[in-house]
């Protein structure tokens, strides 16, 4: 027999909660309520596909680990099951994991790209270059069909004539078109643009992904030559707009911002000729007051002013050279006989230590001489040649004539005999 007890309000909710409990489900929709308030143990939402809506919490601590921020308006996808709150009465869906759909995953992940660009300083302000006044050559890369081109190129003409357009029409959606864009940027700056022009018409989010290539924004940022951007329309907020020097509302405002008016440059001139004529004015002014002074000066009244100054160093000079000759003749005169005099006693003492030398030399030369020897009683013995000395009695014979000389005079003598 089916028990009919009649259940307690707690006991209804406990069966309903476990009844909920076993159903896990994966849900899609739209994020129309959010508390996410600090110090909250949980992140409380709804959901909604406009048929319905269905209230969620999930713990702070599993939110914190899904990487996802909630916003209003946000398509999300939640996986979990439905539980009841007993104390309330309230049916609710306890999340486990969250995580963006549709165009909320294409966000989170620009968002996050755009963390590390800017991370890396590619968006600092202090690395952005300021937009040439004049230039000659401007750069437009964007689509070669529709509005944007046509707006593009007209407001240049418009604005700025004499300058050279230099279009490359690249693929603005699509998969290819981030390459395209990149190529474009490289054959505009490669041309000799001074500034470019990057921009395309509104469109869908997803419509402008390919401005939020990483590969799109490093090139914005390392084109040699500065680079405006026009994409979309003014909400719209893309990743090359973070980082191109200069960032417009549309197309139409990018090529304004890299061609000055011919009002603008009109009144530029305006100013400048006015700030020309009073310059010319106060040189003027300046030139004609110093020559003024210059005429008032003595030189210029009485000429012989001029010389004065070189006379009076002439006179002083000419003093000086009165003063110094005499005195410096003096001074040579006394040098000179001094000079002889040191002359004198040095020729003197030169003779005698010559004299001195002579004598010691004729000395020893007297010693050594062969007459001296001879004058002490010595003779020399010759052969009857009167060439060859004789040294040994053996060397003549009985009857052969010699010469003697002696200290004076010579003899001539014949040998009777020998000893030895």
């Amino acid at each position: 027999m089916a028990d009919t007890r009649a259940l307690t309000v707690s006991e209804a909710m406990g069966l309903a909660k476990r009844a909920l409990e076993g159903v896990r489900v994966r849900v899609l929709g739209e994020v129309s309520e959010l508390a996410d308030k600090p110090g909250y143990k949980a992140v409380y939402f709804t959901v909604a596909d406009g048929g319905a809506c269905m209230p969620c919490l999930m713990w702070r601590d599993a939110y914190e680990r899904s990487g996802v921020r909630l916003r209003l308006g946000e398509m999300v996808q939640v996986a979990g099951a439905f539980t009841a709150y007993a104390p309330k009465g309230r049916m609710q869906f306890q999340v486990s994991a969250l995580e963006p759909a549709g165009e909320g995953v294409l966000r989170m992940r620009v968002a996050q790209l755009a963390r590390e660009l800017e991370s890396q300083g590619l968006m600092r302000p202090e690395r952005k270059r300021p937009l040439p006044a004049h230039a000659s050559r401007i750069g437009v890369v964007t689509s070669p069909r529709g509005k944007a081109v046509h707006d593009v190129i007209r407001t240049l003409r418009r604005r700025y004539p004499v300058a050279e357009v230099l279009l490359a029409g690249v693929a603005v959606e699509g998969p290819d078109a981030a390459v395209s864009i990149v190529e474009g940027l490289r054959v505009v700056a490669a041309a000799g643009a001074e500034v470019v022009v990057l921009g395309r018409g509104g469109g869908s989010y997803e419509d402008l992904m390919p401005f939020n290539a990483e590969a799109v924004a490093r090139a914005v940022a390392a084109c040699p030559v500065p680079v405006v951007t026009g994409i979309g329309h003014e909400p719209d907020t893309t990743i090359a707009d973070m980082v191109a020097d200069v960032r417009a509302s549309t197309p139409t405002a990018a090529a304004e911002a890299a061609a000055p008016s011919g009002e603008e440059i009109g009144r530029g001139m305006a100013h400048l000729s006015r700030r020309l004529g009073r310059g010319l004015e106060r040189r003027l002014s300046d030139a004609s007051h110093a020559v003024r002074l210059l005429v008032r000066r003595p030189v210029f009244v009485d000429p012989a002013v001029a010389l004065a100054r070189q006379a009076q160093s002439l006179d002083a000079a000419a003093d000086a050279l009165s003063a110094a000759l005499p005195l410096r003749l003096a001074r040579d005169t006394e040098r000179l006989q001094r000079a002889r005099e040191r002359l004198a006693v040095s020729g003197r003492r030169a003779v005698e230590r010559a004299a001195d030398r002579a004598a010691v030399t004729a000395a020893r030369l007297n010693d050594l001489s062969p007459l001296a020897i001879l004058g002490r009683g010595y003779a020399l013995c010759y052969r009857a040649d009167g060439r060859t000395v004789l040294r040994s009695s053996a060397e003549v014979g009985a009857g052969e004539r010699v010469r003697v000389r002696l200290a004076e005079g010579v003899l001539g003598c014949v040998v009777e005999g020998s000893e030895e």
